[in-house]
């Protein structure tokens, strides 16, 4: 193990070879572009902190509230009765497993095609940053207009890897 830490870290190319053989038929050589991971890394380290800071919140607002856990009390019921300042997190990390979704798996699939243009990573770049404001507006004043403007900006990127991805396939 000390060998290890020893040898230095070696600087991550933008693309990575996997050979892969197939059955007898041989290998195969799938080159993988790995720049566009970094913002669904980034999304995903998003997610956690949003995690984090809705139990953060909730939790406290919880015990101060004396709630008992109802499994038998109709969806929502409890948690609308913690102030909204607390619910705002919890709406918006719900809100991170929907629509990133869609990115992570368009972005996974321009890696796969060995996608590496400025361009793409950029528009995921800016995915993501579109996609993080959107959580602090919403987590800490929530105006529903600002939210829905950064909302539909955010598509726009969506949309044009989307098609980056349709034309490489």
């Amino acid at each position: 193990r000390e060998d290890l830490r020893k040898e230095p870290r070696r600087p991550l190319s933008s693309t990575l070879c996997v050979t892969s053989g197939f059955a007898g038929n041989g290998e195969a050589n799938i080159m993988i572009s790995v720049e566009i991971l970094g913002p669904v890394i980034a999304l995903v380290a998003w997610s956690l902190v949003m995690w984090i800071w809705m139990y953060a919140t909730r939790i406290p607002a919880m015990l101060a509230a004396n709630m008992k856990s109802d499994p038998n009390a109709p969806r929502g019921e409890q948690m609308a009765l913690l102030p909204p300042e607390v619910r705002w997190k919890a709406d918006n990390y719900n809100h991170l497993m929907e629509q990133p979704t869609i990115f992570y798996a368009i972005a996974i699939s321009l890696s796969l095609l060995s996608v590496n243009s400025d361009a793409s990573v950029l528009l995921a770049w800016a995915y993501v940053g579109l996609r993080v404001a959107h959580s602090l507006l919403q987590a800490l004043v929530n105006k529903i207009e600002g939210r829905f403007a950064i909302f539909l900006l955010s598509n726009i990127p969506l949309f044009a890897l989307t098609y980056i991805a349709a034309t490489e396939y």
